[in-house]
């Protein structure tokens, strides 16, 4: 862990301030989930919970087969980053912080098609090159809590209809799991 020589004290009803610099860092917002763990050595562990990040690997193998259906890249995102990418440039994607841009639409709440002059930016270093996108916002008991990311690259084709009722199958689908 990384030391900050930062020290906070417990008040009387047993809280304690998360200091601004470190919210920052983390990308913490008031009123984010964390989770609290500790370890055999008397540690306390705070981290940013992820509903999606709960269905990890259910999220990859989903991403897998729309990549393979569509031929296109997937990506799978909550509020903080890409938790599972499919496709050809999914080693680029793949566990990287999302970009504002991407976080702004997952705000928005609705399936977007976007051309290449509207397209934004994934993650914070992305190179871009996209001839299109389709982001479907994935909800769960009213909270918007990640998306579904399907995009074409410059010389691949548009993408169409098809490729927007995946991407609201997928979100609504996974919406559904994580209010189970």
């Amino acid at each position: 862990m990384k030391a900050t020589g930062i020290v906070r004290r417990i008040d009387d009803l047993g809280r304690v301030v998360v200091p601004k610099e470190i919210r920052r860092t983390l990308r913490i917002k008031e009123s984010d989930p964390l989770e609290i763990f500790t370890d055999r050595d008397g540690k306390i562990i705070l981290k940013k919970y992820s509903p999606i990040g709960e269905l990890g690997d259910f999220a990859k193998d989903y991403a897998q087969s729309l990549a393979q259906v569509s031929g296109y890249t997937v990506c799978i995102a909550d509020h903080d980053q890409i938790i599972a990418a499919s496709g050809k440039r999914a080693k680029e994607y793949a566990g990287r912080l999302i970009d504002e841009e991407l976080e702004t639409a997952i705000l928005n709440r609705k399936t977007v098609k976007l051309a290449k002059k509207e397209a934004v930016r994934l993650t914070q270093n992305d190179a871009g090159g996209y001839q299109s996108q389709v982001i479907s916002v994935i909800t769960s008991l009213g909270d918007c809590v990640g998306a579904v990311i399907i995009f074409s690259e410059n010389g691949e084709t548009e993408l169409g209809e098809t490729e927007i009722k995946l991407a609201k199958a997928a979100a609504g689908f996974l919406g559904r799991q994580m209010e189970q």
